[in-house]
């Protein structure tokens, strides 16, 4: 842009921004933050733009509260416009304790619309706009003071853009009667346990080969122990124990120091400063109830779906998702795919609202042979099962 707002960097130039932004019933918001060095991504810039008005908002500078911010937020009667908001989400609600709401996102918008499963935001600005965005800021240092003018220029862009597309990509969508195929995504969004870490839970993130319970189990309690860990530090968590290495600590289950040192890239060895704590910890854990250890279901390897029966509900998924414009992610997963080849009851969400409609009966159909699928000039097409109907 030719015209780049103050950076706002005082409390009281906040006030009057807002004052103006609160004008109008959405806002375009996005962040720029760092986290390569800690656990909670550190929020360098707030960019918001409504109407004709657009700010950078500096969080690192001296004299600024960011109340006001956080206040409008929370304004129910203001709708915040993200493009791929998860992580922004996740800032203010470490910042704030809360979820911002109500809110939009148009990464979510251009998969209903048929964009692509994870459509980028210069991919929008291109086919909304016409407008190609330069990108050479992306990886750009956001802590460092002072911001440049191109830094500026590229990080309001980013909602200067967001709020001309907002209204095309709602009309689009209200014109095609879409817009509630939108509320299942943006209700997880808003949902709080999303952005809160539960180190009960972080091992299963890790990619492992072995399903037996005291494995899981002590993977299990040195997963939270390094969670709470970066947690409490603000560190991230391959700087404390690296993911190969907590695996293989919980496969050996060293019981004293010495064995530390055939861990594979264990900080410090045999006399490192983690080992009294692991230790501790893999002790927890072998000692924990065994009607609390990890279980992986009986049938997790051996209930696999039908291959045909799958096979030909991915080309359903691509022909219904092609025909109708919308990203095959946001209609069905592969695991949605694989419960629905076994189970025509599974309990997902191709099999209610709007993805049954469009998908999940004509699936049902597939299967009982009421319908088949076939080729008409190298396109698929569904048509009744003459032999069924005969």
């Amino acid at each position: 842009m030719d015209n780049i707002s103050t950076l706002i960097t005082k409390t009281n130039e906040l006030t009057e921004a807002l004052s103006l932004l609160c004008e109008h019933s959405v806002i375009a918001i996005d962040t720029e933050f760092i986290r390569e060095s800690t656990y909670y991504s550190k929020l360098c810039l707030v960019q918001l733009a409504a109407g004709e008005h657009f700010f950078a908002i500096d969080p690192l500078a001296d004299d600024i509260d960011l109340t006001a911010l956080y206040e409008m937020l929370s304004n129910q009667d203001i709708l915040k416009v993200f493009h791929a908001g998860r992580q922004d989400l996740e800032i203010f609600v470490h910042l704030t304790g809360n979820v911002p709401t109500p809110i939009f996102d148009t990464q979510i918008a251009a998969m209903v619309i048929g964009l692509g499963d994870q459509a980028g935001y210069d991919k929008l600005v291109q086919h909304y706009l016409k407008i190609e965005i330069d990108k050479s800021s992306r990886f750009t240092d956001w802590a460092a003071r002072p911001l440049s003018e191109r830094q500026l220029t590229y990080a309001l862009d980013d909602v200067i853009y967001l709020a001309k597309i907002y209204p095309i990509i709602h009309d689009e969508l209200s014109a095609n009667n879409r817009l509630g195929w939108l509320n299942d995504e943006i209700h997880a969004l808003t949902q709080i346990a999303l952005y809160k870490p539960d180190p009960q839970e972080a091992w299963k993130k890790l990619k492992v080969r072995s399903h037996k319970p005291d494995f899981l189990n002590r993977l299990k309690f040195l997963a939270a122990w390094r969670e709470e860990r970066a947690i409490s530090k603000n560190m991230p968590k391959n700087r404390i124990i690296r993911d190969e290495t907590l695996v293989d600590l919980a496969g050996t289950n060293p019981k004293n120091p010495a064995k530390f040192q055939t861990i594979r890239g264990f900080p410090g060895g045999s006399t490192g400063k983690l080992v009294p704590e692991i230790i501790q910890t893999l002790a927890a854990a072998e000692n924990s109830p065994r009607d609390s250890w990890p279980k992986i279901r009986g049938d997790y390897r051996r209930d696999k779906a039908p291959s045909a029966t799958l096979e030909l509900l991915r080309v359903l998924l691509k022909h219904i998702t092609e025909s109708h414009k919308i990203a095959p992610k946001l209609l069905a997963s592969a695991d949605d795919l694989e419960a629905l080849a076994r189970d025509d009851n599974a309990d997902i969400k191709l099999l209610k609202g709007w993805r049954r409609e469009l998908f999940g009966n004509t699936a049902l159909q597939l299967k009982s042979g009421e319908i088949a699928l076939t080729l008409n000039d190298s396109k698929v097409e569904l048509i009744p099962n003459k032999k069924l109907n005969s």
